[in-house]
């Protein structure tokens, strides 16, 4: 779907250099002031983030009472 709008300058008395310059404005002005795209961030793995939040909670390396694994 194209939303840009459909530019017509309606002045009789505008010669078509005139209309041309008008129009080159607008258009000019409509991208520089178009809303920028940016890609959506990345996503996490369900089963990564679950492991970075266990590490986060794993402070107990080394720690009498840890998971062996995890000395």
């Amino acid at each position: 779907m194209n939303r840009r709008p459909q530019l017509e300058i309606v002045a009789p008395n505008a010669s078509p250099e005139e209309a041309a310059a008008v129009v080159a404005a607008l258009e000019q002005f409509m991208r520089e002031t178009a809303p920028v795209l940016v890609a959506a961030p990345e996503r996490v793995n369900r089963w990564t983030h679950a492991a970075l939040l266990e590490g986060v909670r794993g402070g107990t390396v080394g720690v009498t009472g840890a998971h062996p694994w995890a000395r």
